[in-house]
């Protein structure tokens, strides 16, 4: 379900805009995007586990709200991030 810390190491080595950085909103979006896919396939599997769901839809949440903070600060950095992301097909 939870994404392993070697893969979360990789995508902020991947998306940090300097060295260190974790907690910049593209470092923030990509490992909550990682986080969301893997909880996606854990709820194909299960269908009732409404615990993980109701986690889902927080993250979800919480990455909307990144992506909007973003936007409305930096439109190119946010153009970026949802095209290397392959959000908003």
């Amino acid at each position: 379900m939870a994404i392993e810390q070697t893969q979360k190491d990789e995508i902020i080595k991947q998306y940090a805009r300097h060295d260190g950085d974790t907690g910049s909103p593209e470092v923030q979006i990509a490992v909550l995007t990682a986080e969301i896919l893997a909880l996606n396939d854990h709820l194909s599997v299960h269908k009732k586990d409404h615990h993980s769901y109701v986690g889902l839809m927080k993250k979800i949440g919480h990455r909307r709200n990144l992506l909007a903070y973003l936007r409305n600060k930096d439109i190119t950095r946010y153009r970026d991030l949802i095209k290397a992301l392959g959000l908003r097909r």
